[in-house]
């Protein structure tokens, strides 16, 4: 479904394709900040075009998800020198070995208990860090469940995807552990978000968008493409979501009721990866 009322999307040019543009996050300093996978960099963008980009050592560190933390700074995971990066506005950055070897960190995100919360794809497990850099992790009762995106939810847990285990699981901040598995065989989820009241979630290989609440009830509304290969969701207030079609070269839109609408982008062929929502910060 098309509306006539579209969004104007601008497309500003941050890298080129070789860059690997892929995570992004609103920082507090009112710009928006971007891992680029590839080069091994991360960039500060604002509003009006200007990006400074700064890079981290070593270059192929490939850092993925990238969030603000509750500092101020900007945390993200460096997907393969195993280490969690830290960013101030001004570019410093610092990073943290991850304890357990060949751990993958991927998905990253402010915890309700003021430390930094990120999904270890290799190694099934969940890890905490502290704004020190102290890192506790916290074993998966599941085995090659390859755990991607993690977010907070509205009942003071963390939430994530287990994109190989086909499911969403819960973890609270001392550690608790449980798994909601999803209706659809091999769905793959990988973004996932809180929207005040539920998680909602994409299933990459489903093509479809979820929703679970806070006491485990999934529902799944198929997209009218179901080889659009959604990717990342970011919600923008209660019911209202949005999400990347990487397959499909589109950004799309999904209400409480499931009604989704699509929004075809200029570029073709731009594989859209990383979505975030604009945060007013309160001082």
């Amino acid at each position: 479904m098309h509306h006539s009322d579209a969004p104007a999307i601008r497309e500003i040019p941050v890298a080129d394709k070789k860059a690997g543009p892929y995570g992004i996050a609103a920082g507090a300093d009112g710009a928006l900040w971007l891992t680029f996978a590839h080069s091994g960099r991360v960039a500060r963008l604002t509003l009006d075009g200007e990006l400074s980009e700064y890079p981290l050592d070593p270059s192929d560190c490939r850092p993925a998800v990238i969030t603000p933390g509750p500092d101020g700074a900007l945390w993200f995971a460096r997907s393969q020198d195993h280490r969690i990066g830290r960013i101030t506005a001004d570019g410093e950055s610092e990073s943290f070995p991850v304890p357990t070897p060949g751990s993958g960190p991927y998905g990253i995100t402010a915890g309700p208990d003021g430390a930094m919360w990120f999904t270890e794809m290799n190694s099934d497990r969940i890890g905490r860090i502290t704004g020190k850099g102290e890192i506790a992790e916290f074993a998966l009762p599941h085995a090659g469940a390859f755990p991607a995106a993690i977010t907070a939810g509205p009942d003071g847990a963390l939430w994530f995807t287990l994109n190989q285990a086909n499911a969403i699981g819960r973890i609270t901040v001392h550690g608790d552990i449980v798994l909601h598995p999803l209706p659809t065989a091999g769905a793959a989820p990988v973004g996932i978000a809180g929207d005040g009241t539920a998680l909602w979630f994409v299933e990459i290989a489903a093509g479809q968008i979820g929703r679970i609440s806070v006491d485990g009830r999934i529902e799944e509304f198929p997209l009218p493409d179901r080889t659009a290969r959604p990717h990342a969701i970011a919600a923008t207030s209660t019911g209202d979501c949005w999400f990347t079609e990487w397959g499909a070269n589109r950004i799309g839109r999904i209400t409480e009721s499931g009604e989704i609408t699509e929004y075809n982008l200029p570029s073709p062929s731009s594989e859209p990866h990383g979505i975030a929502e604009k945060i007013a910060y309160h001082s």
